[in-house]
């Protein structure tokens, strides 16, 4: 079975980069490209076509919720996992409207993300 191919959409690069270290340790996920903010996650989610994008609520140029909503109208199937350091119920709620298929609080992320990615993957 070929690798879950994962975007990364989060302004904080250091960050960024311990996802994809995090990711990186597991042969079932393949990190297809990383982007900075919502605008340059719609354009990478159209040339890389990956699986799962995870993505940041609060993000600079495009928010999480817009860039989650643009990329949904032009790719259904592809799964959106949003990433915050909130569990605020109006985010929950607006992500989900916006098309995301999963939501995972920053703090969960070393004990939740891996197994998060892959159910929402198998559920394509």
């Amino acid at each position: 079975m070929p690798p879950i191919r994962v975007l990364i959409a989060d302004d904080h690069r250091l960050f960024a980069e311990a996802l994809e270290v995090i990711l990186s340790t597991d042969e079932r996920i393949a990190v297809a490209g990383t982007a900075r903010d919502g605008r340059e996650a719609v354009e990478l989610a159209g040339e890389h076509k990956p699986d799962v994008i995870l993505m940041d609520i609060s993000m600079p140029v495009m928010d999480g919720i817009q860039a989650a909503r643009e990329i949904r109208k032009r790719d259904a199937s592809v799964c959106i996992l949003m990433l915050t350091g909130s569990n605020s119920r109006d985010d929950v709620d607006r992500a989900r409207k916006a098309g995301a298929s999963g939501y995972v609080t920053k703090d969960r992320i070393a004990a939740e993300l891996i197994e998060a990615i892959v159910e929402i993957a198998n559920r394509r």
